[in-house]
């Protein structure tokens, strides 16, 4: 389930559920979700089209984007981390978070490659409590 932006696990969980537990852990590391797309509901309305459930939620750490922001400023383009909840086709539900390091290292700035493995490290700890 890893790929070169990517890193993510099945979870056994009901969808909501693991919306819930991830929400909470992100929470744990000091994040917070700015947004949450209903990617299924949205799909509903704007083309009355059914799709399984999809959530991107958009979490954020204040205090990493602040350094992220003060080292960078046009870094927000890449904020801010996005986490995917969805149900595959099997039913099962997976988990999958935005790689830092691979977004926010096309950015040729060393304080932006330290936050990058601080949120990484961060994001780690979530997928590991899910």
């Amino acid at each position: 389930m890893n790929n070169e932006f990517s890193f993510g696990k099945t979870v056994q969980l009901e969808f909501d559920k693991a919306v819930e537990a991830v929400t909470d852990a992100l929470e744990d590391q000091g994040f917070g979700v700015l947004t949450e797309i209903d990617v299924q509901a949205t799909l509903r309305k704007k083309l009355d089209k059914e799709t399984r459930p999809y959530r991107i939620l958009g979490a954020c750490n204040p205090e990493l984007a602040h350094r992220a922001l003060s080292a960078e400023p046009q870094i927000g383009v890449l904020l801010p981390c996005n986490v995917v909840v969805r149900e595959g086709e099997d039913g099962q539900v997976h988990v999958e978070f935005m790689d830092p390091q691979a977004v926010l290292n096309l950015v040729d700035n060393p304080a932006v490659h330290d936050v990058a493995a601080e949120v990484r490290d961060r994001l780690t700890q979530v997928f590991e409590a899910i």
